[in-house]
This record gives structure tokens, C-alpha cells and sequence, in this order.
């Protein structure tokens, strides 16, 4: 079909478009086209929510400082109606007051840490006094029989440390160690520190935030800080971990609040509690990048920067959508590949993301296999259509529960990644593929669900990609351009390349 020359006009000008926008904030602003040139920026997000009784607010949040691995570069809050103070000494604190407030309160603070090994060094700090506590027994004796065991297969303060933590993270517990783990509860960090203590050891509890590109509605994770003399070390606290996605391994350590401090201190309200989201970018220097970035936001330099840290994490893993769409266009329209609804494949590689692809692709042939055993004992039951999706989705949530706790049991923590698929996408692909099995059979089955998935994958590559991300997140214009192509792959009428094969015959 032929197509009238304005379409191609739209199509040229919006991929014109999409490249001088790309240009000019590479050029005026200095964005790197690829990542990995310069330093890492993280952008934290602290929201603090309480509950204002109607009388003067006085709200304190901890702020970092800087420290081995990190440098701060600046810090700001949004507060509208209160009056907002950076206070340094005796502890770094943002303070936020108000004359009076009533109901719901959100508070935001936000600040900017450049990652690098060589700078911001962390002062000697003094180790604090030794606390004391007195137990009561049995715990006292519990306490007393776990320091001696320790203290005689340690060598230093450090090594105590360790031997305490690895005693309270064995499984199955000792008996002592069960002993007081029922009896600390939440307050086992403190507890810890004071165990510690009593050992002539100078501990404190400390909290910091594990950075990983993305996450949000994060807690602070509570670590012990040991000194040894002048030296002092952080240890992770056994059972305080944070959740993560996609990745085995953590991500750097920032020490939100390293003086033994609160981290939130709410005067005049109730119900307080802070969350926390993050976010990394790729700059060339802060000094000349970041600062433009943050005062300077017109048409040319639209950017999702100008956005709080939470929904600036959320539009990154949006912002690769268009690509999975764009690799689905591809393998639909040109190499002809079948799969089980249009745009299904980019949300199973948007799980992918979440899951990592080995973990997804097992997970997800599970999951699929399991419920189309299920739903063909539902089509005898001639359900109507509403009822039989509805048990569909039932079905899946079971399936999915029951794998990951078997996988929880085996101790094959991978198995509890497959609750990041989609519910719903999940129950319609079992209600789709059953339906196909009765009508075409179980060969257009595995086309549909053998072209599904590698069209996932392929997706899953591309959007998963370092360079595809930083361009997508830091290049508003990319999205005109990948407009553009589809436009233009959307005018192809020829021939799909798995058709081809129909005309093997006459080259013989």
C-alpha cells in the first residue's frame, strides 16, 4: 500500500526531533552519550510522614556526612509551611518546624552524594562510653555463656564482633542463642551492642542504607560500629538485610547515621516513620552537570530529573517500555515471530528485570505448565467466562505461593523472586494457551509460547542493557525517535522473513 508523502514527513521530523533534542543536551549540557564516563551520582530521597496533633511540630531527620567511598555534594528538603534548618553540630540534622499543623504531614529531604574511592574521608571519631545493662535470668547466664564461648575464639575487638554475629546467625540456633533472640525481638540490634558492651567492647548501633539503582519506600538497615582503639569497623547485623531486585549482590554502603543518633525525632505529632528511594546517574562533573540540571529546566532540557527521587525510579523502568515495544514491532512485523498477545512479552521482560532470566524463564514455564493442568479440569466444569478467569487468577496466586515457599524450604531462595510476574498477565496467558490447545492444538501451543518467550528475551536484552538505560533515562528525545521507527516499520507490507521458506521449493 501506498503511503502519501506526509506520513514520511511526519516520520523524518520526528526522528529530526528526537536526535537534535539528544544533540543539544549532550552538547549544551554535557550529558555523556554513553555511561560509564565520569563518576556516580546517587540522588536520595528521604519522606518523612507523621500524623500533627494540632500544636507545634519540631521534626529532626539524621543527614549523612561524608565517609569512605562517598563525598556529600549538597543536600535540599521540600517543607511547604515549615521552616527548614540544616543543623551540623552536634550531629548533622535537617529540622523542620511549624507553629502549628494538624493531620496528615509529608516532609522531603534530599541529597546528593558523589561515589568514589579516594574522597570523602571519614574524620576519627572517639569510641563511645560503654553502656551497661543488668539481664535478668535467665538471660543474664545465656548472655555470660555466649561472651565467654566468643571471647575465647576471638582475638580483637573485631574478631569478637564476628564471632558474636556468626553465633546468632547459625542455623539451627543454639540453645542460649535461641534463648535471647525470642527474647530481643526487634530490639535485637541494641541488645547486641550492649552484649558487646559488657564484653569491654565499644559498639554502638549505627544505620545505613544499601544504594541500588531504582528502589523505593526503602528502610534504613541497623549495623553494629565496633572500635578497635581508634580504628572502627560497621558490621551487618544477621536477619536485618534489605530486599533486593534483580541481583544477588548489594549495592554500596551508605551510613545514613553513624553517632549512635536517632534517626527521626517527631515533637508535637504521632504515627512518624520515614521512607526512602534512590536513584543513580552517570554525570561528567557534578560542578558543570548536576547544578545545570537541577536550576535549568526549559522545553530543551526537558528531563525527568526535575521530578522527586521515588517517581524519577519508577519513570526509568517506564521509560524502557517503548524499547520491549519496539523489538516486539520488529519480530511481529518483519520476522513474522507468533506470540501469545500483542505487548505480553515486554511485561514477562519487564519481570525478567526484576527476577534475573534464568530465574524468570523457569519460573514463568512453571507457573504456565502448572496452570494449564488446572484450567483444563476447569473447562469441564463449563464455568462462565468471568468465573473461569477468576479461578484462573486464584489458581495462579496459589501456584506461585506454593512454589516459593517449596523453593524457601529447599533453601533455593531464587524460587522467591517469581512473585515480581504479573498476576493477571500470567492468568491470561494460561486462559489464552488453553483455549489454543483446544481448538489448534498443542503445536500452536509451543510456537506461541516458544515465540512469546523469545521475544521476551530479546526484549528483556535490550531494555536490560547499561547503555540502552542511560540513554532512555538521560535523553527525552530517544522516545521520538523510537516513535519514528515504529511509524515506519508500521508501512511494511513485504513478505515476513519465517514466510520465506514457502518459496524454498522454487530455488530448487
Amino acid at each position: 500500500m501506498k503511503r502519501p508523502v506526509p506520513y514520511y514527513i511526519v516520520i523524518c521530523t520526528l526522528i529530526l526531533i528526537g536526535a537534535g533534542l539528544i544533540l543539544h543536551r549532550h552538547w549544551v549540557y554535557e550529558i555523556p552519550l554513553t555511561p560509564g564516563e565520569t563518576q556516580t551520582i546517587w540522588s536520595v530521597e528521604a519522606k518523612v510522614q507523621f500524623l500533627a496533633n494540632g500544636d507545634p511540630v519540631r521534626a529532626s531527620l539524621a543527614r549523612p556526612s561524608n565517609q569512605p567511598g562517598f563525598m556529600v555534594l549538597r543536600d535540599s528538603g521540600a517543607s511547604p509551611g515549615y521552616g527548614l534548618n540544616f543543623i551540623d553540630a552536634p550531629t548533622p540534622v535537617a529540622e523542620w518546624t511549624v507553629r502549628q499543623a494538624d493531620g496528615s504531614q509529608m516532609l522531603f529531604y534530599r541529597v546528593e552524594v558523589l561515589q568514589s574511592e579516594t574522597m570523602g574521608d571519614l574524620p576519627p571519631e572517639a569510641p563511645p562510653e560503654l553502656q551497661t545493662r543488668d539481664w535478668q535470668e535467665p538471660f543474664a547466664s545465656a548472655v555470660r555463656v555466649i561472651l565467654d564461648r566468643v571471647y575465647s575464639t576471638s582475638a580483637d575487638h573485631f574478631s569478637l564482633t564476628r564471632e558474636l554475629l556468626k553465633a546468632f546467625a547459625a542455623e539451627p540456633a543454639e540453645q542460649n542463642v535461641e534463648l535471647l533472640m525470642n527474647e530481643f525481638g526487634n530490639d535485637r540490634p541494641e541488645q547486641l551492642a550492649y552484649m558487646l558492651n559488657k564484653a569491654g567492647v565499644p559498639a554502638r548501633v549505627v544505620y545505613g542504607l544499601y544504594l541500588q539503582d531504582g528502589r523505593r519506600q526503602q528502610e534504613l538497615t541497623p549495623m553494629i560500629r565496633v572500635w578497635q582503639g581508634e580504628k572502627s569497623q560497621v558490621f551487618p547485623i544477621p536477619g536485618y538485610t534489605p530486599n533486593l531486585i534483580g541481583t544477588d549482590e548489594m549495592g554500596p554502603l551508605l551510613l545514613w547515621e553513624q553517632r549512635g543518633a536517632p534517626v527521626l525525632d517527631v515533637i508535637g505529632a504521632r504515627d512518624s516513620q520515614v521512607r526512602f528511594s534512590m536513584i543513580r546517574r552517570e554525570e561528567s562533573t557534578y560542578a558543570t552537570v548536576a547544578n545545570t540540571l537541577s536550576s535549568q529546566y526549559n522545553f530543551f532540557n526537558f528531563s525527568i530529573h526535575s521530578l522527586p527521587v521515588e517517581e524519577q525510579a519508577m519513570f526509568k523502568t517506564i521509560l524502557l517500555l517503548p524499547i520491549g515495544a519496539l523489538v516486539v514491532c520488529f519480530l511481529r512485523i518483519l520476522v513474522g515471530l507468533k506470540t501469545s498477545g500483542t505487548f505480553m512479552p515486554v511485561l514477562i521482560a519487564l519481570a525478567f528485570i526484576q527476577t534475573s532470566l534464568v530465574t524468570g524463564l523457569i519460573g514463568f514455564l512453571l507457573v504456565v505448565a502448572a496452570g494449564l493442568v488446572l484450567r483444563s479440569y476447569l473447562s469441564k466444569m463449563n464455568l462462565l467466562l468471568v468465573a473461569r478467569i477468576t479461578s484462573v487468577i486464584i489458581c495462579v496466586v496459589a501456584i506461585i505461593g506454593v512454589f516459593s515457599v517449596l523453593s524457601y524450604k529447599f533453601g533455593l531462595t531464587e524460587g522467591l523472586k517469581i512473585t515480581f510476574f504479573p498476576m493477571i498477565i500470567l492468568s491470561w496467558t494460561v486462559e489464552r494457551m488453553s483455549i489454543l490447545w483446544e481448538e489448534e492444538g498443542p503445536r500452536e501451543v509451543v510456537t506461541q509460547v516458544g515465540g512469546s518467550l523469545a521475544t521476551a528475551v530479546l526484549a528483556y536484552w535490550a531494555m536490560n542493557d547499561a547503555w540502552v538505560r542511560h540513554l532512555t533515562f538521560n535523553f527525552i528525545g530517544i522516545q521520538f525517535v523510537i516513535l519514528g521507527l515504529v511509524l515506519l516499520l508500521g508501512s511494511y507490507t513485504g513478505y515476513r522473513l519465517l514466510e520465506l521458506k514457502r518459496f524454498v521449493a522454487f530455488t530448487r
